[in-house]
């Protein structure tokens, strides 16, 4: 019947704005079954179930053998980690692989058969089930004392899977591997002419006592590779270079021009092609993103135009407004945007929408979000304007940053003038009353504020929340440290009562002292455009995070495979059965003693290669985990802040104050103005190409 018809053209309609919205592809089934399907899949519980399923199954290496889940990492003193009984987490994983089977067959069910041979992440979806579970039942079937488990290395494929946004970085990224080749291998060049050098200039010679670099570093082919590499990430500068430099001064023109070149100019050339491409190629994935979202758009204005209200002789395809509204009350959606389509259609004042009005309306989606801020109370009291106008004045403001700088530098005077002293002869009198002094200052301070703004308008700032949160947590330790020692008197002195020191809770309430001075960051333009770049990365780049825990997963199962066992406690030569490589007692030791406490984590790798403590293939693994991560990905990282950054700074200028309006950028909205709009006919094309929907024109 007509009803039942109407009803459907609606939830279609109201499925393929909601894939609008999140930029999903709109080739899927579109009976009325399939959608209440389709939107049940989609649903904030079933997506939740999902995701909880990924992080559980990803957790489960936390506690599987061989654990290390202890308080302590030092192998001389952490007791022996729990090891759960075999079937245990095997179980959990069973639950977690039939999550799995029910998702992977509820998309290739709604997709159809015909495009999910097209679709290759859904048939790797499979393939990886089908061997997690084959490993699985070889697991239990060797009552778990199998020491390869080749389902742990899959399982960061169900969290890259999950994610579109982390698909299309994956993809952006792979597009760039080309042009990071080319540098890489211009890197591989430089490191192997390098090393044929250092073989020639130092060359093994009559006299041991002059060979130390030749018997330390460049001994043979490998040894010499390797040392150059780790000169590359500057790990081992200037060791490598002091027995040559203690013969002859000239010997390091050569570390110098080595080091010149790789890392000034090859790793900085690096950066750019990385900057340059990958941006070009996450460009083009916003730009089918955009598509996707007026893809979905005019899906539903089609739909919609086949109601059976609108008559069939009509010239031009139109939606009533009647039938958008219903629409709109379906649809799951943010509030802001769903009002401010709301109100646009109502200031149309038109029964009848074209396919332009209706993609108009729709833009909405593209804004970004402005959040206004609550108005102030309006007193009728002549001397309460005056307050509110005083403590509402920036100045107020920059004398509470005064004030907090003051507190800053005589917790400073007070550090140093006891930094040598034995805590039976601190005297915390000066401290204590100055801490008090100052956080009575803070809390009269904020509520001069509420008063000036008003409570709903003091909180609608982030500054202002964060700054009132650490005033009322300082107080509450104020007056919990007054509750337990007494008010401030010469002579006070540290005592333990409770679970806290004097001193403890003392150092405790400095700590959050120092950590509210950031509260003059939104007062400094530059530094706080530097702050709002990094939050909105973590904020909108969770995809690019997402395929660092991958990378950073797959890698660690890998090492705890390779080297389970490796590293044991000083003083016991024998290594465990368990053990895939010979690596001697001493490398903990030796990490710490040589790197003298430089915070250099991928250098820390390669000097292990360097000192010949591992077997010569395990530098496959720690040259690859140097590549990745640091080479590649770090350089992926600069240049998205980059990105992020400059488009910051060019907007700034036509931007309003921060402390009026704030607004919300999304990745899409990083490129909205470079964008170019699809093209009715590309729109149409693409929707006469769909699998399951048959449009009346």
């Amino acid at each position: 019947g007509s009803d039942a018809d109407n009803d459907l053209y609606i939830n279609q309609a109201v499925v393929f704005i909601e894939d609008a919205i999140q930029y999903r592809s709109i080739n899927h089934r579109v009976d009325s079954k399939s959608l209440w399907l389709y939107r049940r899949y989609y649903s904030r519980t079933c997506q939740w179930i999902l995701s909880l399923t990924i992080t559980i199954i990803l957790a489960l290496a936390f506690i599987e053998e061989p654990s290390s889940l202890t308080v302590t990492s030092d192998v001389r003193y952490r007791p022996p980690a729990w090891n759960p009984p075999c079937g245990l987490t095997e179980s959990v994983e069973l639950l977690c692989f039939l999550v799995f089977v029910a998702d992977v067959s509820v998309k290739s069910y709604l997709i159809g058969w015909k495009e999910f041979w097209k679709n290759k992440w859904l048939m790797a979806y499979i393939l990886t089930l089908i061997v997690s579970l084959t490993d699985w039942i070889v697991s239990l079937s060797f009552f778990c004392t199998e020491s390869l488990r080749i389902r742990r290395i899959l399982r960061p494929f169900f969290l890259l899977q999950n994610s579109s946004m982390m698909k299309k970085t994956l993809k952006s990224i792979n597009s760039t591997l080309p042009e990071m080749a080319s540098v890489v291998l211009l890197l591989a060049v430089h490191l192997s002419l390098f090393t044929m050098f250092a073989m020639l200039l130092f060359a093994r010679t009559k006299d041991n006592q002059q060979d130390k670099e030749w018997m330390v570093y460049f001994r043979n082919l490998p040894d010499s590779l390797t040392s150059l590499l780790v000169l590359l990430t500057t790990a081992n500068n200037p060791d490598v270079m002091i027995p040559a430099y203690s013969k002859n001064r000239a010997y390091s023109i050569f570390f110098i021009l080595f080091t010149v070149l790789g890392n000034l100019f090859l790793m900085n050339l690096l950066t750019a092609i990385i900057y340059n491409q990958f941006r070009g190629y996450l460009l083009k994935s916003v730009q089918s993103s955009l598509f996707r979202r007026r893809l979905g758009i005019r899906a539903a204005f089609e739909v919609l135009s086949s109601l059976k209200e609108i008559p069939a002789n009509a010239q031009q395809p139109y939606v009533s407004a009647g039938a958008l509204q219903q629409v709109l009350q379906k649809v799951e959606m943010d509030s802001r945007c769903k009002q401010a389509i709301m109100r646009s259609l109502k200031m149309c004042s038109c029964d009848q929408l074209s396919a332009a009005q209706f993609q108009k309306l729709f833009e909405e989606l593209d804004k970004d979000a402005i959040k206004q801020h609550p108005p102030s109370p309006e007193y009728q009291s002549h001397f309460m304007q005056k307050l509110q106008f005083v403590f509402g004045h920036p100045y107020f403001g920059y004398l509470g940053n005064v004030v907090a700088l003051a507190n800053i530098i005589s917790i400073c005077v007070v550090l140093v003038m006891d930094a040598d002293k034995q805590p039976s002869e601190r005297d915390d009198f000066f401290l204590g009353t100055i801490n008090c002094f100052f956080i009575l200052y803070y809390l009269l301070e904020m509520l001069l504020k509420i008063l000036a703004m008003g409570l709903r308008r003091y909180l609608s700032y982030p500054s202002n929340r964060f700054d009132g949160l650490l005033t009322v947590i300082l107080l509450i330790l104020e007056i919990a440290t007054f509750a337990v020692y007494g008010f401030p008197h010469p002579g006070w002195r540290p005592e333990f009562m409770g679970l806290l020191s004097l001193w403890d809770m003392v150092r405790l309430v400095n700590m959050l002292i120092v950590f509210r001075f950031l509260r003059i960051i939104p007062n400094m333009k530059f530094m706080a455009l530097v702050v709002t770049t990094l939050l909105d990365l973590v904020k909108n780049l969770r995809a690019f995070a997402g395929i660092l825990v991958v990378v950073f997963y797959a890698f660690a199962i890998t090492g705890i495979m390779l080297f389970k066992g490796a590293v044991v406690p000083l003083g016991n030569t024998s290594v465990g059965p368990t053990s895939s490589w010979n690596i001697g007692p001493t490398t903990l030791m030796t990490l710490l003693i040589t790197f003298q406490g430089k915070m250099c984590f991928h250098g820390a790798l390669l000097h292990l290669l360097s000192v010949n403590l591992i077997c010569r293939w395990a530098k496959i693994y720690f040259v690859a985990w140097w590549l990745i991560s640091s080479v590649i990905w770090v350089n992926l990282f600069v240049a998205l802040l980059l990105e992020n950054f400059i488009h910051k700074w060019d907007r700034r200028c036509h931007r309003a104050s921060l402390s009026d309006i704030e607004y919300q950028r999304t990745v899409e909205l990083m490129f909205r103005d470079v964008l170019e709009e699809p093209t009715e006919e590309e729109l149409m094309e693409k929707l006469h190409q769909h699998p399951h929907l048959q449009l009346c024109r």
